[in-house]
């Protein structure tokens, strides 16, 4: 039984996106790995920006330090 845990942070994903990373995990591991999709179980789980830290910064501080001027 396939297990996959998505992890994103919480800022605004509908649920909408959430069945289409469902659908597309589920169909990624049918394709390539021939798993029954009955038996293969996708979780997302949604964190907290205070808790997201990349490169060693808070994600906040990583995004603002690698903003360009076009997406400002």
């Amino acid at each position: 039984m396939p297990y996959v845990n998505i992890r994103v942070t919480r800022e605004g994903v509908t649920p909408e996106q959430k069945a289409e990373l469902i659908r597309g995990a589920t169909d990624l591991l049918v394709r390539v790995l021939n798993k029954s999709p009955a038996t293969t179980v996708v979780v997302i789980d949604e964190v907290e920006m205070e808790n997201w830290g990349i490169a060693g910064l808070p994600a906040e501080a990583y995004r603002e330090k690698h903003r360009t001027p076009a997406s400002s």
